[in-house]
This record gives structure tokens, C-alpha cells and sequence, in this order.
């Protein structure tokens, strides 16, 4: 009798166990390696500064008197709230205007940690080809609209996520997100 009910409760744990187990995130697409310009004036290699991190990535401008400064103030408290190892990327859709200098400043001016957020820029084909085909946000065209949505990345390259900017809850959604890539196993792809 005792040997039965200990693998009853122990059959029962191992169900409930099994139920519990979150699901993995999605996985939405493929980021490819990508070479653009930051803030510092150098080339910004994806496959070295990014390969092997949980990375977030937005795309702003810096003379933006809408979203942009909020954005920039939500992903300076993620830099804050997340290990060193987590990399965001904030990319311009206004690269005539957004040069080196003016992201460095724009940078400096929300506390970016240059080892983990950078700024980024380059020809507007290029932008527009990342933020069209590759993040799905849409398009670099010149009239500075742009997704108010940060993109979550995983070791992998993979989009694992989207969050709104404008509904609070979605920043500690992305935030718990973060933690959970973070523990999941790399499994190397071929």
C-alpha cells in the first residue's frame, strides 16, 4: 500500500510538473548578419557584437518629438533592469539627418552603456531592407514613420517577440521574456 501511494504522488508531481512547463517563445523569422555604422563612427559587425546574446532592437530617430524619446527612456530602464550580457540596438530610420556624431550625442543623452546599446546607421537601402524584410516593422522610406515595437532576439539570431511600447504591461512582458531566453539552452544550428 505505502508503495503505491508514493508513486502515486510521485506519478502526480511528475503530471503536474509536465503541465506547468511554460511553452517556448515563438520563433518569427531569421535575423541575417548585417553590417551598419554606430554611433562611434565604426563598423558594426552583427556576428561579432551580437552573436551568442539575447538582444532588443528598435528603430527611432533622433529629432523625433513623438515615441522616440519614450522608447529610448524605456529601453535605457531595460539596460538597467537586465545583465550585462543582454545587447540592445537602436536603429535609425533617418540616416541623412542621423550621422555618428548626432547618435553619439543622442546616445550620451540616454545614458547608453556603449558595451551594450548601440546606435546604429547606415545607406537607407540597407535600413530599409532590415526594417522591411528582416524585422517586419516596415519601411525606411524617407517619411520617418516607424513601429513603436521593440524586438526581442534571441543567441540564435531568431525574433522571438514584438512588444508594444505604448502599453506598459508589454515592457515587463519583454523584460521576462529577456530572462526566460536567457536560460534557455543554445542549440547550434548548421
Amino acid at each position: 500500500m505505502k508503495k503505491s501511494r508514493a508513486a502515486s504522488l510521485c506519478a502526480t508531481g511528475l503530471l503536474l510538473a509536465a503541465c506547468s512547463r511554460v511553452a517556448p517563445l515563438e520563433v518569427f523569422g531569421q535575423v541575417p548578419p548585417f553590417q551598419l555604422t554606430s554611433q562611434s563612427g565604426s563598423v558594426f559587425d552583427s556576428q561579432k557584437e551580437l552573436k551568442g546574446h539575447v538582444w532588443v532592437a528598435d528603430f527611432i530617430f533622433t529629432n523625433c518629438q513623438g515615441p522616440c524619446p519614450r522608447m529610448s527612456a524605456q529601453m535605457r530602464r531595460l539596460q538597467a533592469a537586465t545583465p550585462p550580457d543582454v545587447k540592445f540596438v537602436s536603429i535609425t530610420v533617418d540616416p541623412e539627418r542621423d550621422t555618428p556624431p548626432v547618435l553619439a550625442e543622442y546616445a550620451k543623452k540616454h545614458q547608453a552603456d556603449g558595451s551594450r546599446w548601440s546606435f546604429l546607421t547606415g545607406p537607407q537601402q540597407e535600413l530599409h531592407r532590415l526594417k522591411r524584410e528582416v524585422f517586419l516593422l516596415g519601411n525606411v522610406d524617407g517619411e520617418l514613420n516607424h513601429s513603436t515595437r521593440f524586438v526581442l532576439i534571441d543567441r540564435q539570431s531568431r525574433i522571438r517577440g514584438y512588444y508594444d511600447t505604448s502599453e506598459p504591461e508589454s515592457i515587463q512582458k519583454l523584460k521576462r521574456d529577456i530572462d526566460r531566453l536567457r536560460k534557455e539552452p543554445v542549440h547550434e544550428t548548421t
